[in-house]
């Protein structure tokens, strides 16, 4: 659902960009480090949209790939911890079968002195 969102925004701007350039179609200067041009303004205002949305999806790809390799160290360290507790519970598990095993000798050595 999302998804299907972000494409409906994604259009809706495009067609408010493309009409917004269609209208602005008079030449305008554009001046580089080394000289200057006459470029009609649609092309100035597609090619900023363009480069903004470029250099906007790079870094979502970026952050996305940092952010999926967070989640597999964490994920490795949520299995590891997870076998440590599994261990743990059944080192319990065994002292206290060890525990109620040894309890009623107990019990009985205590009757037996009394």
């Amino acid at each position: 659902m999302k998804a299907q969102w972000a494409i409906l925004i994604g259009l809706v701007l495009a067609i408010i960009i493309a009409i917004f350039a269609v209208v602005n179609v008079d030449p305008v200067p554009v001046n580089y480090l080394f000289g200057e041009a006459q470029w009609p303004l649609i092309l100035v205002i597609l090619g900023s949209a363009l480069l903004g949305a470029l250099v906007s999806g790079m870094l979502a790809m970026v952050r996305s790939f940092t952010l999926s390799r967070k989640v597999k160290a964490l994920e490795a360290e949520k299995a590891t911890r997870d076998a440590e507790l599994h261990a743990a519970q059944n080192e319990l598990t065994v002292y206290k079968e060890r525990e109620m095993k040894a309890q009623p000798q107990y019990e009985e050595d205590v009757n037996r002195t009394l």
